[in-house]
């Protein structure tokens, strides 16, 4: 194996067991404050401090990255991470957690920032949807298996806290054996306001693609965030519950390099349609079989084969109408639009429960995803189709 695929290799795995401590963070904290009868909207609230900590971060990282490389910026991330995850422990209060998860989006953003334009930046065009699907994959599959640790709290409340920050060390480890690089420089960016000045040059070529992580960002934030909650109150205990969510990340996993592949082929904008209009239909569905474990069950893996894949694919999308030497501020753009989309989705989704509890909280999902179909059918671009060989 060459050095450039082990480094692709590495960099995924690393996003696999971020995706781990992710996929835990949000159902397990959820069931831990409703236990202990904080109310839904504050749930939701605790849950915002990851995506408030992406949002305060996104702007000041490219220069850093451009400045230092790859390598750096990933192992400040990661290490960040690590610590955080391991301080949960010590302090269960409102306030301290809720600081805990900030850093963690700080450092989690970080990471994802600079393996995201890594990878975006050395994949040849014809085989971009199928990288950054293997990436989504990777990060599904760490996802999928996070919310599995939720049962855990019931043996000892700090067991998954200290697994999840071991497993994240052991993968930060591995950054270490990297060659660093640096992404395409431009004379135009050499400070931060000209950093600044870029999101309003990458927003007009690639506005349309950063729905994509917008709705991922809201979709995902609901169904960790604000579905354990509204479960609860709905008398499906908390295993059912993780597995519910395992599978819909499962769900995404079965389709991620299918779909990667297919937009290579077909093109980014008739793919995105598709799966936005069948998650609309799957999130419908599973309104009228929600007291149902196998509906749930079912309804939770087709939406996740068809909408798993819509951060990823909305990357590659956004790779595709931006050029090269924006992609750095085009993955900012991307991974703010995912924060503000996970920031409003607990929010709303607490305040459903509490404000409208005769309507399926299933509802506000379809409906997102259904306005985001239409208006990528109005005003998505279609990106030329390229076929090759694909290499990394």
């Amino acid at each position: 194996m060459n050095k450039k695929n082990l480094r692709f290799w590495i960099l995924v795995s690393i996003v696999a067991i971020s995706g781990f401590s992710q996929g835990m963070l949000l159902p397990l904290i959820a069931v831990i404050f409703e236990k202990s009868g904080l109310s839904p909207s504050l749930n939701g609230l605790n849950a915002t401090a990851l995506y408030i900590g992406i949002l305060l971060v996104a702007p000041f990282m490219e220069m850093p990255l451009r400045k230092y490389g790859y390598k750096p910026v990933i192992i400040w991330g990661g290490g960040l991470v690590v610590i955080s995850l391991a301080l949960f422990p010590l302090w269960k209060t409102f306030w301290f957690w809720f600081a805990l998860r900030l850093l963690i989006g700080i450092g989690d953003h970080s990471l994802h920032f600079a393996t995201q334009t890594w990878i975006t930046s050395s994949s040849l065009p014809e085989s971009r949807g199928r990288n950054i699907s293997l990436y989504g994959l990777f990060f599904g599959i760490g996802f999928a298996t996070g919310p599995l640790m939720t049962p855990l709290v019931t043996i000892n409340q700090s067991l998954p806290f200290i697994l999840s920050s071991i497993l994240c060390l052991i993968g930060w480890a591995f950054v270490f054996t990297l060659e660093n690089e640096k992404p395409e420089q431009s004379d135009k960016i050499n400070s931060f306001l000209s950093t600044i000045k870029q999101f309003n040059q990458a927003f007009k070529y690639g506005w349309v693609s950063f729905l994509l992580p917008f709705t991922y960002g809201f979709l995902e934030s609901c169904l960790n965030g604000s579905f354990p909650v509204y479960a609860l109150r709905t008398d499906i205990n908390v295993s059912s519950v993780s597995i519910f969510l395992s599978v819909f990340a499962i769900g995404s996993i079965i389709t991620q390099l299918p779909l990667g592949i297919l937009s290579d082929r077909y093109g980014r904008k008739m793919v995105l349609i598709t799966v936005l209009f069948l998650g609309f239909l799957s999130f419908t569905i599973a309104s009228f079989v929600e007291h149902s474990f196998i509906g749930l069950f079912t309804a939770f893996l087709f939406s996740g084969m068809a909408v798993g894949s819509t951060f990823s694919l909305g990357i590659s999308f956004m790779t595709d109408l931006v050029p090269k030497y924006l992609l750095p501020t085009g993955n900012l753009l991307c991974g703010m639009a995912y924060s503000i989309g996970s920031l409003i989705g607990p929010i709303i989704g607490g305040l459903f429960i509490k404000f409208f509890q005769d309507i399926s909280f299933f509802y506000i999902i379809s409906s997102m995803l259904l306005a985001v179909s239409l208006t990528i059918f109005l005003f998505g671009r279609k990106t030329p189709v390229k076929l090759g060989q694909q290499n990394f």
